[in-house]
């Protein structure tokens, strides 16, 4: 086998893995990965796993890295096009909740799962992890000042009292969706984000 082919197989079996991992993290937590479990889904060695990564540390993070991509690609790609301001952050906030209420991942929202595994546990993990929110947040405060400054909303509104809350009605649908199994939980969020968006533009 030539380097090259060596090479593209091994990219191709940790891509197996972390896409295995992140399926699974997302029902067991991180901390519920090991490398055992793993590999027997994938019918491949424990040795060879962990040559992909080192260290289970590394495999987490790499988890981290994919969630996020996934994450993106499903709640910002498909609203990108949207212009800038107050419709994008609303066209957001949707399709975050319809990443939820979709089920992306098949144990919910990885990075719920996340950031209470690791909120007290300082550590590379942890960093990665509230590297991710803060990204998030701080696009989703960039919308709310774009809207601001043209008009869209009023000039009172607080920009980070908006996400905060925002953020506060996603993690009551996840749990609603996933602990609760409640079908009404998607049409309560939508309608309780109108309202937010309504009394945001009329501060």
């Amino acid at each position: 086998m030539s380097p090259r082919v060596s090479a593209a197989v091994a990219r191709q079996t940790r891509a197996s893995i972390v896409a295995r991992a992140v399926a699974t993290a997302s029902v067991t937590g991180l901390e519920g990965l090991t490398i055992g479990r793993l590999a027997t889904d994938l019918g491949i060695s424990k040795s060879g796993l962990l040559g992909h990564f080192g260290t289970k540390e590394a495999l987490q993070l790499a988890v981290l890295d994919a969630a996020g991509e996934i994450f993106w690609r499903e709640v910002w790609e498909p609203v990108a096009a949207t212009p800038a301001g107050l419709p994008r952050f609303r066209a957001v906030a949707l399709s975050w909740l319809s990443y939820l209420e979709r089920d992306v991942f098949p144990g919910g929202c990885l990075f719920v799962t996340a950031a209470i595994e690791f909120d007290d546990r300082p550590g590379p993990v942890r960093d990665a992890v509230l590297g991710y929110a803060t990204r998030w947040q701080r696009e989703l405060l960039w919308q709310l000042h774009r809207a601001t400054d043209a008009g869209q909303l009023s000039p009172d509104t607080d920009p980070e009292q908006v996400v905060f809350e925002l953020t506060g009605l996603v993690l009551t649908t996840h749990q609603a969706l996933r602990l609760r199994r409640d079908p009404q939980a998607p049409r309560r969020a939508r309608q309780a984000l109108e309202r937010l968006l309504a009394q945001a533009a009329s501060c």
